[in-house]
């Protein structure tokens, strides 16, 4: 599969968040062409500031695979990481992370003036299917405001 197929499945786990009335952010982890995490979500639900798509799909990850390390796999988020998302991915050092549309608002990079706060081996490509990405975010604001 391609980048921009694996990131139409995160924006399926986004969709999923946005019909729980969650900020619609999806991601799920990927090694050998496999899919081993998917996520979206879930703050309102569990009541949990931390239970962002990327912390949750970390999480099922390691546990897939019972190790803390994933260097051999590809995280796809259809949002720009923020802050705490990017210590995780740091700690985690993931080999490479797919995000679509990106974050002014609340991504790392506004907050570390860095653009590669990530393990230096960690690989970075953004915009993949960044206005489908941006398209569900406004959406989702709009509806709120």
């Amino acid at each position: 599969m391609t980048d921009e197929q694996y990131m139409q499945l995160a924006l399926a786990e986004a969709k999923l968040a946005f019909e729980k009335e969650e900020i619609p952010i999806g991601a799920l982890v990927v090694q050998n062409h496999k899919i081993i995490a998917r996520a979206h979500n879930q703050v309102e639900l569990l009541n949990d500031s931390t239970a962002h798509a990327e912390i949750l799909a970390l999480t099922t990850a390691f546990n897939h695979l019972g190790s803390k390390y994933l260097t051999d796999a590809t995280l796809y988020v259809t949002i720009e990481p923020c802050l705490m998302c990017c210590g995780a991915l740091y700690w985690s050092k993931i080999g490479r992370i797919v995000y679509g549309a990106p974050d002014e608002k609340n991504s790392y990079r506004k907050y570390t003036g860095t653009t590669h706060p990530f393990h230096p081996k960690t690989i970075i490509s953004g915009g993949v299917l960044a206005d489908e990405a941006a398209w569900l975010m406004k959406q989702f604001f709009l509806a709120r405001r």
